[in-house]
């Protein structure tokens, strides 16, 4: 039996162009797809904090260094420059792989810098 589990976590990133005409897909810097180990044209769900929409698209690299989120293609009627997304990735692990299993998790502050990662995400309070 395998489990789907949380793969990488890019999150409250900023949209940075939306490009209806574009092919499709979703360029984003190569710098912090590397860093978050997703690899080019791998599957992605975004999740837009402004909207609500969730869709799922693929990742495309972007000029590395250039801190771009660029929704494109029909996905850019569902995000708009200046929104906020978080863009996930989940892949499948046996019960042996999903016990030793830690998500790569890359937050942003409003401008896509790095402002740190994780492994976990913290305890939720109540």
């Amino acid at each position: 039996m395998h489990i789907t589990l949380l793969k990488a976590k890019l999150h409250r990133a900023t949209v940075t162009h939306s490009e209806l005409g574009y092919e499709g897909s979703c360029a984003i810097d190569s710098d912090i797809l590397d860093l978050a180990g997703i690899r080019e044209y791998e599957q992605i769900q975004i999740y837009n904090v402004n909207n609500g929409a969730r869709f799922t698209t693929y990742a495309i690299r972007a000029q590395a260094g250039s801190k771009t989120f660029s929704v494109n293609g029909a996905a850019a009627r569902l995000a708009c420059v200046g929104d906020l997304i978080i863009v996930c990735t989940y892949a499948s692990f046996s019960n042996e792989e999903a016990q030793k299993h830690h998500p790569t998790l890359v937050y942003f502050d409003g401008k896509n810098q790095v402002i740190r990662t994780a492994a976990e995400i913290p305890v939720q309070a109540t």
